[in-house]
């Protein structure tokens, strides 16, 4: 079973960071593609541009957003391309860029590959 993890893109790359993947829509402010170490950017698993400004980061809106994002997944095509680098690799991390660990997509999407998903 692949392990995945979540990870700020801004963190220093770890040895046990395995296969990387931007999940952000956006690329991150500062950061170097060249530099980076992401082995792919998935920003259509990300969510929507709609729900991504809807959302704007405030954690009263959290369970609303972790809603709404969910039944995107649900519908997304991108997911079927993030299960094929699960089944490709032991570990995964999904990279993010905001500064709130607890509140965002990628925690989201996280919960999402392990409980709905064979992998």
């Amino acid at each position: 079973m692949t392990e995945i993890y979540i990870k700020r893109v801004y963190e220093p790359t770890g040895n046990n960071d395995g296969f990387r993947i931007l999940v952000d829509r956006l690329w991150p402010r500062g950061i170097n593609k060249e530099k980076a170490n992401i082995d792919a950017w998935l920003k259509e698993v990300a969510p929507s541009a709609a729900l991504r400004k809807w959302f704007n980061h405030e954690p009263a809106k959290w369970k609303s957003f972790v809603e709404k994002y969910t039944d995107e997944l649900k519908k997304s095509e991108a997911v079927n391309e993030l299960q094929n680098f699960i089944k490709k690799h032991k570990i995964i991390t999904l990279l993010y860029a905001v500064h709130d660990e607890q509140h965002n997509n990628a925690v989201v999407l996280q919960n999402f590959m392990q409980t709905n998903l064979d992998n």
